[in-house]
This record gives structure tokens, sequence and C-alpha cells, in this order.
């Protein structure tokens, strides 16, 4: 069955870096377009980024522009998030999922990992 497990998350000041990696099982996972998503705290999820399957196109949400970089590593099967700069409101719990262009329900099927940014 499809799974994801999200690692990397953590607390850290404003202004600070973290790299999150989701690692996927379950299905063909280069041939899928994948996502990152975020929630926070009392909020419906956000969506963040999306990677082609090859990688070789991103999309980003405004209000990560600039700051989040999404990259994969197929051999791997697995999904990443370099996040820098970051600020309070990119705290939330971050997870990755499955969909192409157009899609706006990411259902979570891991557990997430929790960014919190704090001073």
């Amino acid at each position: 069955q499809v799974q994801f497990v999200e690692s990397g998350g953590g607390v850290v000041q404003p202004g600070g870096s973290l790299r999150l990696s989701c690692a996927a099982s379950g299905f063909t996972f280069d041939s899928d377009y994948m996502n990152w998503v975020r929630q926070a705290p009392g909020k419906g999820p956000e969506w963040v980024s999306m990677v082609s399957p090859r990688g070789t196109v991103t999309r980003y949400a405004d209000s990560v522009k600039g700051r989040f970089t999404a990259f994969r590593d197929n051999a791997k099967n697995t999904l990443y998030l370099q996040m820098i700069s970051l600020a309070v409101e990119d705290t939330g719990l971050y997870y990755c999922a499955r969909g192409g262009p157009g899609t706006t329900n990411f259902p979570r099927w891991g557990q997430g990992t929790q960014v919190t940014v704090s001073s």
C-alpha cells in the first residue's frame, strides 16, 4: 500500500533552516508528481510546492517562493524540501502527497513532520 514517512522537522528560530524528507513506497514514485503540503494549527491544509516526476519542473506557493526548494531523488524514492529564512508563519505539520497540476485535495497518508518556528 502507499506509504509516506516524513522526517526532518524540528524547532528553529526565525531565519533558520531545515531540510525535510519524505520516503515513499507502494507506488511507482518516478511516475508521479509529488507535493509538499502544510497545515498550521487550527487551519486547513495549504499546498506548498510541487515537483514533476523527473524533478525538472517545480512550482511553489507565493508565500514560500524564493525561500523553499523542493527536489527529489527517484533512485531513493524520496522527496525533499529545503527551507531557508524560516518565519513564524511557516509553523505547521508538513506532509507529502501525490497529485499533478490541478489537484486541489491532498489527503495526508503519513504522520507528517512538525516544523515550529519560534524565538
